[in-house]
């Protein structure tokens, strides 16, 4: 597959594909959106309505408006339709988006990281309420212990990340075509016994319901359950291609309003006994009740797919935040060759832990809406940030995206408002969530800039002569034939004082040839270059590799790479210098050197930057060792603690007291 895929292109395999990975979330919102929303307006809590006799045509046709036209202006105009459009290399997503922006100002890294984690605490909740919502419905025919059987599903559904899900991911499409179709079906069966509810098309009756019930905002904390999977949308981008993502998007739409609209008519008909409960579900009221356990094993099915689709996406966010410097290394593997296959076992496993604890936490679907969609709202808000950045960038009209700000800025507050009344009831779970995966993102993203702030660097041109002299001094010890250094210096002419330290003051470190490897993180997705200076010919190279930001970062087999082209072509030579090698054409040994900074003294830092850097060597610890993060073989690489000096010694005054 080409790196820079034609994200135009239109295919039926695609859409099919775009129907199975993109609309898992959104397409299983009907199995708990309605519940959630006449929960609220009948006041139910603990198994008592406060508000009887509160459902009446005019609120179901209001409350149906709302869901049709948050589709309409939430997914389909500011998702399908605009956002898609900021793809990067055919990739998209919250960190994608930003890459894409991210030089146009400083700032714009606080709504990425904001976003990013509050997709991450979604990833929580997602699998918990979908899975439930689906199992729920075997409780209409039998008496099934819902928790065991949903942490029974959940576990296997997490074990089976680590071998990858290519094979089941061919299944994704069929199942979930099925499940659209099936879901049309049902509501159209229902719509025909009351044509009166296409009425809920008419925007007037949304409008009537928000400016005349008194629970409008907390109705609209419910709505927005409708649209949750809009941002998944997005950020499969990549996997499916815009086009097929827009066309598919139509069918998707359809049935889910058909079924909306059936959903509504059964509750019309049973408007006075209607009590919102596992048993009294109407997306399962509207399946006749011959076909109730399909529907149960196909919403279960659904639900999986669902669910798969966003631990993948969690998986992807990770891996790019890693790589912008916005997470700590952690161990990322590749179970296929499927491109942007991958998993992350500390990701995974807290993932699982947090889906289990909220199932046995709260036990019933019903219950679990009250910590869904208040995180994604805060996401959704921080896209409509960078997006307008980015039509800024694109030379947009200014009034177009003053518009679009204004309008989307109103409605994700509104929604942002409206969910708030659930933070006592649980939003404050994945609130809390987002929130200590905001401090890790926020603080390895200060202090790597702490860090780089008090890394000094020399010319490295001033050190030419002496490192020739000492590559040929046999009076130093051979430290390596070919020594290898990591640098963070972005310019050819500079280098580290520490790495001139290492070689020349630590302990003198000959070698045949020096190289200096430098790794640039690109703001495209897959991105692989790469760049050799030749600094002193035959002893001092210098290897600049530029990598996208979904490149895994195999520092050693890239090296390895590089030099076996610059064999082949002649340019270096990398016999080993050992006469009794020499004579039989045998490589000379290599060796990386890595310097693992630590801080000596915080007196120079403030109380904030001091609690930053405090937390960041604490994430250090947990996170992979500077050689794994790299990808490099431990048995040929020295780790050398440098400090970070904080304190020159032009800053102590001491007074010699006389003998």
């Amino acid at each position: 597959m080409s790196n820079h895929k034609n994200v135009n292109a239109l295919t039926a395999g695609g859409v099919l594909v775009s129907l199975g990975i993109v609309f898992g979330d959104i397409g299983t919102s009907p199995l708990y959106t309605l519940n959630a929303i006449f929960t609220s307006i009948l006041g139910l809590k603990d198994g008592f309505v406060s508000d009887p006799g509160s459902i009446n045509t005019v609120i179901v046709l209001g409350v149906l408006s709302c869901i049709i036209w948050t589709l309409t202006l939430q997914t389909t105009i500011k998702y399908v339709i605009i956002t898609l459009r900021a793809d990067n290399k055919g990739e998209g997503g919250i960190f994608s988006l930003f890459s894409l922006v991210r030089k146009k100002a400083k700032w714009l890294v606080v709504p990425a990281v904001v976003g990013g984690c509050a997709l991450l605490a979604d990833g929580v909740i997602t699998p918990s309420i979908t899975v439930t919502s689906a199992i729920e419905g075997l409780t209409n025919k039998f008496d099934v212990p819902v928790v065991p059987v949903v942490i029974a599903i959940l576990t296997v559904l997490f074990i089976i990340q680590q071998f990858g899900t290519n094979l089941v991911g061919k299944m994704f499409g069929p199942v979930m075509f099925i499940w659209f179709s099936v879901l049309g079906v049902a509501g159209v069966s229902y719509i025909i016994k009351d044509y009166s509810i296409l009425k809920a098309l008419n925007p007037y009756y949304a409008i009537h319901l928000l400016a005349t019930n008194s629970k409008a905002f907390i109705i609209l904390g419910g709505v927005f359950l409708c649209t949750t999977g809009a941002e998944a949308l997005y950020s499969d981008l990549g996997h499916c291609g815009r086009n097929n993502i827009r066309i598919s998007w139509i069918f998707v739409k359809l049935t889910l309003i058909l079924n909306y609209l059936g959903q509504g008519v059964w509750i019309l008909q049973h408007q006075a006994t209607f009590i919102p409960s596992s048993k009294m579900n109407p997306f399962f009221q509207i399946v006749s009740s011959d076909f109730q356990v399909p529907m149960v094993i196909l919403a279960t099915m659904a639900a999986v797919i669902a669910s798969q689709a966003l631990i993948s996406g969690s998986f992807t966010l990770i891996s790019e935040a890693v790589r912008l410097n916005l997470w700590p290394k952690i161990k990322i593997v590749y179970p296929s060759v499927t491109k942007g296959q991958l998993y992350v076992p500390s990701i995974n496993w807290l993932l699982w832990f947090g889906c289990c604890s909220i199932v046995f936490f709260w036990r019933e679907s019903s219950k679990m809406d009250a910590a869904y969609g208040l995180s994604i709202t805060i996401a959704m808000l921080m896209t409509t940030i960078l997006v307008s950045v980015y039509l800024k960038s694109r030379r947009f009209p200014k009034y177009l995206i003053a518009l679009f700000i204004t309008v989307y800025v109103i409605i994700e507050g509104t929604f942002l408002f409206s969910n708030l009344h659930k933070f006592l009831d649980g939003g404050w779970l994945t609130v809390l969530i987002g929130s200590v995966l905001f401090t890790v993102m926020w603080s390895w993203f200060v202090a790597r800039k702490i860090k780089n702030r008090f890394v000094k660097y020399v010319e490295i041109d001033d050190y030419y002569e002496i490192l020739t002299e000492l590559s040929n001094d046999e009076s130093v010890p051979k430290y390596s034939s070919q020594l290898v250094y990591l640098t963070s210096a972005n310019f050819k002419t500079e280098i580290e004082s520490k790495i001139i330290y290492s070689i020349i003051q630590k302990e003198p470190k000959r070698a045949d040839v020096y190289w200096l490897v430098h790794v640039d993180v690109m703001d495209e997705p897959y991105t692989l270059d790469y760049k050799v200076e030749f600094l002193i010919p035959g002893k001092l190279i210098r290897i600049d590799f530029r990598l996208g930001f979904r490149i895994e970062q195999r520092v050693n087999l890239l090296y390895r790479k590089v030099v076996e082209e610059l064999v082949k072509n002649n340019e270096i030579d990398i016999t080993s210098q050992y006469t009794s090698l020499n004579k039989h054409k045998i490589a000379g040994d290599f060796r990386f050197v890595l310097l693992e900074k630590h801080l000596s003294r915080f007196t120079k830092l403030s109380l904030y930057e001091r609690s930053i850097m405090d937390y960041y060597f604490i994430l250090k610890k947990l996170s992979l060792s500077e050689e794994r993060g790299f990808g490099l073989d431990s048995s040929y690489v020295d780790v050398e603690k440098v400090p970070l000096i904080f304190v020159s010694p032009d800053d102590v005054e001491l007074h010699r007291l006389p003998v």
